[in-house]
């Protein structure tokens, strides 16, 4: 159970971090008497920073209890690498879609604090979307491929940083910088998602028609995600043991010399 907490936790703060970042801080204006108003929003790099920030933090705090998926994509490509169990799924996406849920309303409640925000525009609460509900007002075969690779470069980038053979203790690091850079290519096509939970978690409060597009931020990175998992192990692991490798991704005290005396093969 303390697992699925952690995931929970860990997936309100990133929605929090990353779409609150965005509805409440990437634009804001400033006034000063010489200067009149300006903008002193975080803009597209801020927003960036802050989804890569929330992930690196989480991935410290709670890494060593749930992995740190915060993303129903990154179980499903982890369990296609044959570094999670599939019956762990389900409930580690339960969890995360109700930490999601749990952050966009918490994102809601704080943005119509001061009586001037709506849900109009193209995307309220920081939704995904394509069409019309693209920033860039791109179409949907070119948000759905979009989509499908930014997943599967997310994914290849959390196999390869948290594989035994990598340095220890620099994967949330390189995870959080690398989700850093898909926010800086892909806001302007879908508002990037990447994350089915982060995409349903504010949808949800901002209407039907928002909401009905939300099966394609499913879809795109489940589908890059497995890809990805599928070619990591395919092509680039070697023979671990895969409980050895469950074990060194969740239990800070793994000790990870055993690997040199006796490997046994991934099934």
């Amino acid at each position: 159970m303390k697992k699925y907490i952690a995931e929970l936790i860990g997936t309100f703060w990133l929605v929090v971090g990353g779409c609150g970042s965005a509805v409440l801080a990437a634009v804001y204006t400033g006034n000063a008497e010489d200067l009149g108003f300006f903008n002193i929003g975080l803009g597209f790099l801020g927003v960036s920073l802050a989804f890569g920030l929330t992930v690196v933090t989480m991935a410290y705090a709670i890494g060593h209890i749930s992995g740190c998926h915060l993303n129903p994509a990154v179980s499903f490509g982890l369990w296609a690498g044959k570094r999670f169990s599939g019956k762990e799924l389900l409930p580690y996406i339960i969890a995360q879609v109700i930490g999601a849920i749990l952050a966009g309303g918490f994102i809601y409640l704080i943005a119509s604090g001061n009586g001037s925000f709506s849900l109009s525009g193209s995307n309220p609460l920081a939704t995904n979307g394509f069409g019309e509900h693209s920033p860039g007002g791109y179409n949907l075969l070119t948000c759905l491929i979009t989509e499908v690779v930014m997943t599967f470069m997310f994914l290849l980038i959390i196999l390869g940083a948290t594989d035994l053979r990598a340095p220890a203790g620099f994967a949330p690091i390189a995870i959080g910088l690398g989700l850093t850079l898909i926010h800086l290519i892909s806001i302007p096509v879908t508002n990037t998602s990447v994350n089915p939970a982060r995409s349903t978690g504010v949808a949800l409060w901002a209407g039907k028609e928002l909401f009905a597009q939300v099966w394609l931020f499913w879809l795109a990175p489940i589908v890059g995600a497995v890809l990805a998992g599928f070619t990591y192990h395919n092509v680039f692991a070697e023979e671990i043991a895969e409980q050895d490798q469950l074990e060194a991704l969740t239990d800070s005290d793994f000790d990870r010399s055993q690997l040199d005396e006796e490997q046994t093969p991934l099934n």
